[in-house]
């Protein structure tokens, strides 16, 4: 519940953010753009990432990774490219209006995040945060 809500106000801040295109803003406001799309956002490497890299960062099938990024790349957002280590494979990458993406979610984060401390106070925040770190570090 908690990260849903904080998933939802990252994408409204993300939807009114002057730097994401208008039509990436327009998908984020009637709720087009949702939670599963910020995986691909918060987990591709702004170099690049294999499909399977992305899909297990995301903690998410390569199948549903995949259906996301044709969606992110119908967009505009990403793009698939020649892997330089390997001919064979294939890369997802940022695109320019993937990488305003990226700096509108980094703000928008950084805002949501700033609301949740002044909500909960900062001993809460600063508690919670060392919580989630020790959680995530196991």
């Amino acid at each position: 519940m908690a990260l849903q809500q904080f998933d939802d106000r990252v994408l409204t801040l993300m939807a009114q953010h002057p730097a994401v295109p208008l039509g990436l803003s327009n998908l984020a406001a009637r709720g087009q753009v949702g939670a599963a799309h910020i995986h691909i956002t918060r987990h591709l490497a702004q170099d690049g990432s294999r499909l399977g890299e992305l899909a297990t960062r995301a903690g998410m099938s390569k199948q549903a990774m995949g259906a996301l990024v044709d969606q992110c790349e119908a967009w505009g957002m990403v793009t698939r490219a020649a892997d330089p280590a390997d001919a064979r494979a294939r890369q997802v990458r940022f695109t320019a209006t993937g990488l305003a993406w990226l700096g509108a979610y980094r703000d928008a984060v950084a805002q949501a995040e700033a609301e949740m401390r002044q909500a909960i106070g900062d001993e809460v925040a600063t508690v919670l945060a060392l919580g989630l770190e020790a959680y995530s570090g196991q």
